[in-house]
Protein backbone atom coordinates (compact mmCIF):
# COMPACT_ATOMS: atom_id res chain seq x y z
CA UNK A 1 0.00 0.00 0.00
CA UNK A 2 1.37 3.40 -1.00
CA UNK A 3 1.64 6.00 1.75
CA UNK A 4 1.32 9.79 1.91
CA UNK A 5 1.35 12.44 4.61
CA UNK A 6 -0.88 15.45 3.99
CA UNK A 7 -0.30 18.56 6.08
CA UNK A 8 -3.22 20.90 6.59
CA UNK A 9 -5.43 17.84 6.17
CA UNK A 10 -8.38 19.01 8.26
CA UNK A 11 -10.00 21.33 5.68
CA UNK A 12 -9.92 22.77 2.19
CA UNK A 13 -7.46 21.44 -0.37
CA UNK A 14 -5.74 19.27 2.22
CA UNK A 15 -8.89 17.50 3.30
CA UNK A 16 -10.16 16.99 -0.24
CA UNK A 17 -6.79 15.54 -1.23
CA UNK A 18 -6.53 13.29 1.82
CA UNK A 19 -10.03 11.90 1.26
CA UNK A 20 -9.34 11.20 -2.41
CA UNK A 21 -6.12 9.34 -1.60
CA UNK A 22 -7.95 7.34 1.07
CA UNK A 23 -10.65 6.40 -1.43
CA UNK A 24 -7.90 5.30 -3.84
CA UNK A 25 -6.50 2.90 -1.24
CA UNK A 26 -3.50 4.86 0.00
CA UNK A 27 -2.41 4.89 3.64
CA UNK A 28 -2.76 8.55 4.59
CA UNK A 29 -1.22 10.44 7.51
CA UNK A 30 -3.45 13.38 8.42
CA UNK A 31 -1.50 16.29 9.89
CA UNK A 32 -3.28 19.33 11.30
CA UNK A 33 -3.79 20.99 14.66
CA UNK A 34 -7.42 19.98 15.29
CA UNK A 35 -7.69 16.40 16.52
CA UNK A 36 -11.50 16.36 16.25
CA UNK A 37 -11.49 17.11 12.52
CA UNK A 38 -8.79 14.53 11.84
CA UNK A 39 -10.71 11.92 13.83
CA UNK A 40 -13.79 12.73 11.77
CA UNK A 41 -11.94 11.83 8.57
CA UNK A 42 -10.24 8.79 10.07
CA UNK A 43 -13.53 7.40 11.41
CA UNK A 44 -14.63 6.52 7.90
CA UNK A 45 -11.31 5.17 6.63
CA UNK A 46 -9.30 2.32 8.13
CA UNK A 47 -6.22 3.39 6.17
CA UNK A 48 -6.15 6.88 7.74
CA UNK A 49 -3.81 7.83 10.59
CA UNK A 50 -4.68 10.97 12.54
CA UNK A 51 -1.46 12.83 13.39
CA UNK A 52 -2.42 15.97 15.32
CA UNK A 53 0.50 18.39 15.16
CA UNK A 54 1.35 22.02 14.54
CA UNK A 55 3.62 22.27 11.49
CA UNK A 56 5.57 25.05 13.21
CA UNK A 57 6.46 22.74 16.13
CA UNK A 58 9.59 20.89 15.02
CA UNK A 59 9.52 18.29 17.79
CA UNK A 60 5.79 17.61 17.52
CA UNK A 61 5.99 17.28 13.74
CA UNK A 62 8.93 14.90 14.00
CA UNK A 63 6.94 12.72 16.40
CA UNK A 64 4.04 12.66 13.93
CA UNK A 65 6.30 11.56 11.06
CA UNK A 66 7.95 8.92 13.26
CA UNK A 67 4.58 7.58 14.29
CA UNK A 68 3.43 7.27 10.67
CA UNK A 69 6.53 5.40 9.50
CA UNK A 70 7.33 4.54 5.88
CA UNK A 71 6.50 7.37 3.51
CA UNK A 72 6.21 7.43 -0.28
CA UNK A 73 4.83 10.95 -0.77
CA UNK A 74 4.49 14.19 1.19
CA UNK A 75 1.84 16.71 0.18
CA UNK A 76 3.30 19.80 1.84
CA UNK A 77 0.09 21.79 1.98
CA UNK A 78 -0.53 23.60 5.29
CA UNK A 79 -0.79 27.36 4.96
CA UNK A 80 -2.73 30.52 5.74
CA UNK A 81 -3.36 33.77 3.90
CA UNK A 82 -2.82 36.24 6.71
CA UNK A 83 -3.99 39.85 6.79
CA UNK A 84 -4.86 41.66 3.57
CA UNK A 85 -3.40 45.17 3.75
CA UNK A 86 -0.54 47.36 2.53
CA UNK A 87 2.81 46.47 4.10
CA UNK A 88 2.84 49.44 6.50
CA UNK A 89 -0.43 48.23 8.01
CA UNK A 90 0.79 44.67 8.62
CA UNK A 91 1.50 43.91 12.27
CA UNK A 92 4.89 42.29 12.83
CA UNK A 93 3.29 39.38 14.70
CA UNK A 94 0.97 38.69 11.75
CA UNK A 95 3.94 38.66 9.36
CA UNK A 96 5.79 36.27 11.67
CA UNK A 97 2.79 33.93 11.93
CA UNK A 98 2.43 33.61 8.15
CA UNK A 99 6.19 33.07 7.79
CA UNK A 100 6.14 30.35 10.45
CA UNK A 101 3.25 28.39 8.95
CA UNK A 102 3.73 28.88 5.21
CA UNK A 103 7.53 28.77 5.04
CA UNK A 104 9.05 27.42 8.25
CA UNK A 105 6.36 24.75 8.57
CA UNK A 106 6.83 23.61 4.99
CA UNK A 107 10.59 23.53 5.50
CA UNK A 108 10.21 21.35 8.60
CA UNK A 109 7.87 18.89 6.86
CA UNK A 110 10.08 18.71 3.75
CA UNK A 111 13.16 18.18 5.90
CA UNK A 112 11.58 15.24 7.71
CA UNK A 113 10.24 13.68 4.51
CA UNK A 114 13.53 14.14 2.68
CA UNK A 115 15.42 12.43 5.50
CA UNK A 116 13.09 9.45 5.52
CA UNK A 117 13.07 9.15 1.74
CA UNK A 118 16.83 9.42 1.50
CA UNK A 119 17.21 6.44 3.84
CA UNK A 120 14.47 4.49 2.07
CA UNK A 121 15.89 4.99 -1.43
CA UNK A 122 13.46 7.52 -2.86
CA UNK A 123 10.12 9.28 -2.66
CA UNK A 124 8.21 12.35 -3.76
CA UNK A 125 7.49 15.74 -2.21
CA UNK A 126 4.68 17.87 -3.61
CA UNK A 127 4.66 21.47 -2.40
CA UNK A 128 1.47 23.50 -2.51
CA UNK A 129 2.53 26.79 -4.02
CA UNK A 130 -0.09 29.19 -5.35
CA UNK A 131 -0.88 31.46 -8.24
CA UNK A 132 0.63 33.98 -5.82
CA UNK A 133 3.98 32.25 -6.33
CA UNK A 134 3.90 33.98 -9.73
CA UNK A 135 1.53 36.94 -9.53
CA UNK A 136 0.26 38.55 -6.30
CA UNK A 137 -3.13 39.80 -5.28
CA UNK A 138 -3.26 43.37 -3.91
CA UNK A 139 -2.55 43.51 -0.20
CA UNK A 140 -0.99 40.05 0.01
CA UNK A 141 2.62 40.80 0.97
CA UNK A 142 2.79 38.09 3.66
CA UNK A 143 1.25 35.28 1.62
CA UNK A 144 2.93 36.22 -1.66
CA UNK A 145 6.39 36.42 -0.09
CA UNK A 146 6.07 32.93 1.37
CA UNK A 147 4.75 31.43 -1.85
CA UNK A 148 7.61 32.87 -3.89
CA UNK A 149 9.92 31.29 -1.31
CA UNK A 150 8.22 27.91 -1.76
CA UNK A 151 9.23 27.96 -5.43
CA UNK A 152 12.84 28.25 -4.30
CA UNK A 153 12.33 25.42 -1.83
CA UNK A 154 10.87 23.25 -4.60
CA UNK A 155 13.79 23.90 -6.93
CA UNK A 156 16.36 23.22 -4.20
CA UNK A 157 14.68 19.98 -3.16
CA UNK A 158 14.47 18.85 -6.79
CA UNK A 159 18.18 19.45 -7.29
CA UNK A 160 19.33 18.01 -3.97
CA UNK A 161 17.01 15.02 -4.31
CA UNK A 162 18.35 13.80 -7.63
CA UNK A 163 21.11 11.56 -6.22
CA UNK A 164 18.59 9.90 -3.88
CA UNK A 165 15.64 9.39 -6.27
CA UNK A 166 13.63 12.03 -4.45
CA UNK A 167 11.39 13.93 -6.85
CA UNK A 168 9.91 17.30 -5.88
CA UNK A 169 7.19 19.20 -7.70
CA UNK A 170 4.94 22.15 -7.01
CA UNK A 171 1.25 22.65 -7.69
CA UNK A 172 0.11 26.26 -8.00
CA UNK A 173 -3.64 26.37 -7.41
CA UNK A 174 -5.85 29.34 -8.11
CA UNK A 175 -9.34 29.90 -6.67
CA UNK A 176 -10.18 26.37 -5.55
CA UNK A 177 -13.15 26.50 -3.19
CA UNK A 178 -11.59 26.42 0.29
CA UNK A 179 -11.74 28.47 3.48
CA UNK A 180 -9.13 30.92 2.16
CA UNK A 181 -10.96 31.43 -1.13
CA UNK A 182 -14.34 31.67 0.62
CA UNK A 183 -13.01 34.59 2.68
CA UNK A 184 -11.63 36.27 -0.44
CA UNK A 185 -14.85 35.66 -2.35
CA UNK A 186 -16.83 37.40 0.38
CA UNK A 187 -14.85 40.54 -0.46
CA UNK A 188 -15.08 39.91 -4.24
CA UNK A 189 -18.51 38.40 -5.00
CA UNK A 190 -17.77 38.05 -8.72
CA UNK A 191 -14.69 35.88 -8.18
CA UNK A 192 -14.51 32.82 -10.44
CA UNK A 193 -13.78 29.61 -8.54
CA UNK A 194 -13.53 25.88 -9.18
CA UNK A 195 -14.36 22.75 -7.21
CA UNK A 196 -11.56 21.80 -4.83
CA UNK A 197 -11.88 18.21 -6.12
CA UNK A 198 -9.98 19.26 -9.26
CA UNK A 199 -6.99 20.21 -7.11
CA UNK A 200 -7.13 16.89 -5.28
CA UNK A 201 -7.17 14.92 -8.54
CA UNK A 202 -4.20 16.90 -9.83
CA UNK A 203 -2.18 16.08 -6.70
CA UNK A 204 -3.10 12.41 -7.15
CA UNK A 205 -1.85 12.52 -10.74
CA UNK A 206 1.49 13.95 -9.60
CA UNK A 207 1.79 11.40 -6.80
CA UNK A 208 1.06 8.37 -8.97
CA UNK A 209 3.85 9.03 -11.45
CA UNK A 210 6.88 6.73 -11.30
CA UNK A 211 9.91 8.38 -9.72
CA UNK A 212 11.53 8.49 -13.17
CA UNK A 213 8.97 11.19 -14.10
CA UNK A 214 8.05 14.41 -12.35
CA UNK A 215 5.60 17.27 -12.76
CA UNK A 216 7.99 20.04 -11.82
CA UNK A 217 5.37 22.81 -11.80
CA UNK A 218 1.65 22.57 -12.43
CA UNK A 219 -0.68 25.58 -12.64
CA UNK A 220 -4.32 24.74 -11.99
CA UNK A 221 -6.90 27.48 -11.80
CA UNK A 222 -10.47 28.53 -12.39
CA UNK A 223 -10.52 29.19 -16.12
CA UNK A 224 -11.74 32.77 -15.92
CA UNK A 225 -9.73 33.98 -12.94
CA UNK A 226 -7.60 37.05 -13.76
CA UNK A 227 -4.15 35.43 -13.62
CA UNK A 228 -3.05 35.74 -17.24
CA UNK A 229 -3.02 39.46 -17.88
CA UNK A 230 -2.91 40.60 -14.25
CA UNK A 231 -1.54 44.05 -13.77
Amino acid sequence: MKSIIVTGASSGIGRATAELFLDQGWRVGLVARRQDLLDEIAADHRNAVALPADVTDAKGLEQAFDRFGALDVLFNNAGLFGPSAPIDEIAIEDWEQVMMVNLHGMFLAARLAFGQMRKAGGGRIINNGSISAHSPRPGSVCYTTTKHAITGLTKSLSLDGRPYDIACGQIDIGNAESAIVTALKAQNPGMDTMDVAHAARSVLHMAELPLAANVQFMTLMATKMPYIGRG
